[in-house]
C-alpha cells in the first residue's frame, strides 16, 4: 500500500508560478517586485502610493493548542483559496516560520497537505534572510551598549542595569542566562545577561508594527537599552546607532510575497510568537494586502486569549484597522483532549469527552464577540472523526447560535473550504472594537484581559513586577498597552489546565517596558522568552540529498 503523500513532497510536486505573474494578479507594480530568485520577492512599499486600504480583513485563531494539533495556517491558506475558487480577489497575510519551531517541534509552518504556501523548503529556513537582519541589528545594539561602557561611559549607564539582550534564533535553553565580559578589563565589564529568541525580540516587534521607514527609525530610536546611576532610561537614538540599525533593517522592512498552492498571493512578513511576544505579522504586509486585496485572511498566533486578543488591542489598535470577520478553528480529536481524554486514544468516538471539551471552543467564541465580530467556528475534519461525533458538533453550534462549517483543506485545498468561505462572508461585521483603555494604566489592562479574557478572578503581582510598575509609572510608561506573555495551552498561567477553567489567578512575575514596540510585557507563570529544544527536536527528521531535496519538513 502506498503511503502518503508529506507535506513537502506535496510542495516539492507543485508547479510554481514565476512570482512576477503573481505579483500581477496581486495588483503590485512591476517596479515594485524585488526577485529573490523565481519564486519569492520582496515588495518595495516605497513605489506603491498611499492608497486607502478598502479590502475585508479576516481573522483567523483557534481554540487552546493540543498535542493533537488544530491546523489553523493550514486551514487560513485553505480559505483564502476557496475565496479565489469563489470569485473574490483574495490574499494570505501570515507569520514567517522562526527556526526555533521548525527545528525543535513543528518541523515546518507553512501550512500542509494540498494547503500550502510555496516554496515551502525555502520559507521554512532562510526564506529572504528576515530572521538574519533582526538578528544582527539586535545584537549590534547589545555590542554598542557594552562597548559604550568600556569606551568611558559618557552616559553614565550602570552595567547592572543593561536590559538590553542578544537573540538569536534557535531554541537554546542554554543561552537563557549567561554572564559576558569575562577575561579581563580589555574584554568588557562583566555582567549577568541572556538571550532571547529573535520571534521574540523588540527588534522583531518594531517591524511588524512599524508603518514605514521613518516610523522604523523612529521606533528604534525609542528602544530602551539600559538605566544610568541615576534611573534614568537609555535609548538607542542616546547611543547614536539608530541610523545604522535602520541600514541592517532597509531590505527586511518590505513584506514578502510568496503563493498559495491554489496560486493566490501571500504576504509573508514578520513571525513574532504569540505566547510571549504580540504574535501577529507584520502591519505593513497586512495594509499592502488591504491595498490589492478585496478579502485579506490573515492569522493571530494561538487562540482568542493570546493571538487574537494582542491582534485587536496592539495591532489593530496601533495600525488603525478594523476586523470583518474572524474565523476560530477547532478539530474533533483536540476538543476530546481539551475534556480530558487521554492522548492515545482521541481517535476513538466519545461524546461525553467532546462534550467536555467544546467548553473550550465555547469560551474562545465568546471572547471573541466581546471585540464586535462575529466568530465562525471552522471544523477541521480528520479521517477518525465518527459521524455521531460530527453531528454533534453541527448540534452544539446550533444551539449555541454560532455558525459552523466543516473543512477538508488538507485533502481538498481550496476546494474543501468553500462552505466555510460563503459562511464567512455572510458574517460579516462593519467595525471591531478593543478590550481596554491603555490610559487607564498597566494594571487595569492586564485585570481587564485576566478577568474578561482568562476568567481569572485575580492578579497576583511578585515583589519584583511591583517594583517594575513603579518603573513604569516613573518613566510614563504605564498607559502602553499590554502584552502578556502566558501558556497557550490554557487559559490559566498553568498549562496542565485544559477546558474552559475559571476563578484562577493569574500571576505576573515580571513587567518589561517594549518602549520601541510600545507595549509593555507582562511575564506570567513559568513563561520563557527563550524555547528549548523537546527530547527528540524536528531537526532529527530533515535531511537533504545529494540533489539538494529537502526532506522531513513533515
Amino acid at each position: 500500500m502506498a503511503q502518503p503523500l508529506t507535506d513537502v513532497a506535496i510542495a516539492q510536486a507543485h508547479a510554481l508560478e514565476p512570482i512576477t505573474e503573481i505579483a500581477d494578479r496581486a495588483g503590485i507594480p512591476r517596479d515594485a517586485v524585488v526577485a529573490y530568485g523565481r519564486n519569492k520577492a520582496k515588495v518595495d512599499i516605497t513605489r506603491l502610493g498611499n492608497t486607502r486600504p478598502e479590502g475585508k480583513l479576516i481573522l483567523v485563531t483557534g481554540i487552546s493548542p493540543t498535542p493533537a494539533g488544530e491546523g489553523k495556517s493550514t486551514v487560513l491558506i485553505g480559505l483564502t483559496d476557496a475565496m479565489t475558487r469563489l470569485g473574490r480577489k483574495a490574499a494570505a497575510a501570515l507569520r514567517e516560520p522562526s527556526q526555533g519551531p521548525v527545528m525543535g517541534v513543528k518541523g515546518g509552518a507553512a501550512g500542509g497537505g494540498y494547503s500550502q504556501i510555496v516554496p515551502m523548503e525555502e520559507i521554512n529556513l532562510h526564506f529572504t534572510g528576515d530572521f538574519h537582519a533582526i538578528s544582527a541589528a539586535t545584537n549590534t545594539l547589545a555590542a554598542i551598549v557594552d562597548n559604550h561602557v568600556q569606551q568611558g561611559n559618557v552616559l553614565g549607564i550602570d552595567s547592572r542595569r543593561i536590559v538590553w539582550q542578544r537573540c538569536i534564533d534557535v531554541n537554546d535553553r542554554s543561552l537563557r542566562d549567561v554572564v559576558t565580559g569575562l577575561g579581563g578589563p580589555a574584554h568588557g565589564t562583566p555582567r549577568e545577561t541572556g538571550f532571547t529568541i529573535t520571534a521574540a525580540s523588540e527588534i522583531m516587534a518594531v517591524l511588524c508594527l512599524a508603518s514605514d521607514l521613518a516610523d522604523l527609525k523612529d521606533r528604534l530610536s525609542r528602544l530602551t537599552v539600559a538605566f544610568t546611576f541615576d534611573d534614568e532610561p537609555v535609548t538607542a537614538g542616546e547611543l547614536g546607532v539608530t541610523g545604522a540599525l535602520a541600514a541592517l533593517m532597509k531590505d527586511a522592512i518590505n513584506p514578502n510575497l510568496v503563493q498559495t498552492l491554489g496560486g493566490t498571493p501571500a504576504y509573508v512578513h514578520g513571525g513574532p510568537f504569540a505566547n510571549i511576544a504580540h504574535g501577529c505579522n507584520s502591519l505593513i504586509a497586512t495594509r499592502v494586502a488591504l491595498q490589492h486585496a478585496d478579502v485579506v485572511l490573515t492569522e493571530a498566533g494561538f487562540g482568542s486569549d493570546l493571538g487574537a486578543e494582542k491582534f485587536f488591542d496592539i495591532k489593530a489598535r496601533s495600525g488603525g484597522l478594523d476586523v470583518n470577520g474572524a474565523v476560530i478553528v477547532a478539530t474533533i480529536r483536540s476538543l476530546k483532549y481539551n475534556g480530558g481524554m487521554p492522548r492515545d486514544e482521541l481517535t476513538r468516538e466519545d461524546l461525553d469527552f467532546l462534550r467536555a471539551g467544546v467548553k473550550n471552543l465555547a469560551r474562545h467564541v465568546s471572547n471573541i464577540q466581546q471585540f464586535g465580530v462575529t466568530p465562525v467556528v471552522a471544523l477541521n475534519l480528520f479521517t477518525s472523526d465518527t459521524p455521531a461525533e460530527r453531528a454533534f458538533m453541527k448540534a452544539w453550534a446550533k444551539d449555541f447560535t454560532v455558525p459552523l462549517a466543516e473543512v477538508e483543506v488538507w485533502a481538498k485545498g481550496g476546494e474543501g473550504a468553500e462552505d466555510l468561505a460563503r459562511l464567512v462572508l455572510d458574517n460579516l461585521s462593519k467595525k471591531s472594537t478593543s478590550l481596554y483603555d491603555p490610559s487607564k494604566g498597566v494594571e487595569k489592562s492586564i485585570e481587564t484581559i485576566a478577568k474578561r479574557i482568562y476568567r481569572a478572578e485575580r492578579v497576583e503581582y511578585s515583589a519584583k513586577a511591583r517594583k517594575d510598575l513603579a518603573v513604569l509609572k516613573a518613566n510614563g510608561w504605564d498607559t502602553l498597552p499590554v502584552c502578556i506573555s502566558k501558556t497557550p495551552y490554557s487559559f490559566s498561567d498553568d498549562p496542565a489546565q485544559l477546558g474552559a477553567p475559571t476563578g484562577h489567578t493569574l500571576h505576573v512575575r515580571e513587567l518589561i517596558p517594549r518602549t520601541g514596540a510600545g507595549f509593555v510585557v507582562a511575564l506570567t507563570g513559568a513563561v520563557m522568552t527563550m524555547p528549548g529544544l523537546p527530547s527528540r527536536p524536528a531537526a532529527d527528521n530533515i535531511d537533504i540529498d545529494v540533489d539538494g531535496k529537502i526532506s522531513g519538513l513533515f
